[in-house]
């Protein structure tokens, strides 16, 4: 069996196109995407970590791939429009994954990113998971907080979808690793559209090995750097207790999680 394999199913579970290499795998798909269309991701090893570029249109990520296979379902509609409104458009998409080297894995880096997360179980990582998400709308889901784009200053559809919190006071966060990562440091970019949104004061952290930082922000369109007073081994974070300014509106919203550092060595 081939080491990875990338597939285009339709609705039906039909295949549509395949391809499948031993290190690195390319798809050439010369069709429009129907909705109910799936990208799937086989692999023969888990617990690895791949360079992916589910769209041309969309940047490559490195993510660490838990289990096999990825089923990603093709935004469409309303589930669309927190995306890059030139992906997954069109009637030729060129997809894209690769074992990462070792190199890439011993990198220094922001290992929150994963433009391709999305809801239900991750098999793909990182991962990011909430108690609400406003209205449950796509434009202000969890997996925006991670997919790289840090556009706050206003909101809406891409480039300013956020993560919004509904307006209810027990809201939280958490981001999932998939594996022990050490790490020292984090950056949050607060949505910044004045006077339409509020700002937070206060929150807090709490990391998977029971440790807590709570830490305060100020009202800025400019990023919040928050260096770990220790390096930390961790699975996950979780961002909660998330104190609002008096100001009156009441839309606080994250845009982007950040979170620096390397891989711990497996045993």
């Amino acid at each position: 069996m081939s080491a990875l394999t990338l597939e285009v199913q339709n609705k039906q579970g039909e295949s549509l196109g395949c391809s499948s290499g031993s290190r690195a795998v390319s798809l050439v798909y010369p069709e429009a995407y129907q909705e109910g269309d799936t990208i799937s991701l086989h692999s023969d090893r888990t617990g690895i970590y791949l360079i992916l570029q589910l769209d041309d249109a969309m940047a490559e990520e490195f993510v660490y791939l838990a289990s096999s296979p990825l089923i990603y379902t093709i935004p469409f509609g309303e589930k669309h429009i927190s995306y890059s409104p030139r992906s997954f458009d069109g009637d030729r998409h060129l997809l894209r994954a690769r074992l990462a080297t070792e190199g890439e894995i011993a990198l220094y880096k922001n290992l929150a990113r994963n433009a391709y997360d999305q809801h239900g179980e991750p098999g793909l990582f990182p991962h990011a998971a909430a108690n609400v998400e406003t209205r449950g709308e796509s434009v202000f889901a969890a997996r925006n907080a991670i997919d790289g784009n840090c556009c706050n200053t206003w909101h809406g559809p891409w480039p300013y979808e956020s993560w919004g919190i509904n307006r209810q006071d027990d809201a939280e966060i958490t981001l999932y690793f998939g594996r022990t990562v050490e790490i020292d440091r984090m950056v949050l970019v607060t949505r910044a559209d004045f006077p339409h949104d509020n700002y937070w004061v206060s929150v807090t952290f709490t990391f998977s090995d029971k440790s807590t930082l709570t830490q305060p922000l100020e009202k800025s369109v400019e990023p919040h750097e928050i260096p770990l007073p220790e390096k930390k081994r961790v699975e996950w974070i979780r961002l909660s207790n998330l104190i609002q300014s008096e100001d009156p509106s009441p839309f606080p919203a994250l845009s982007q999680w950040e979170v620096y550092g390397v891989e711990c060595p497996k045993d």
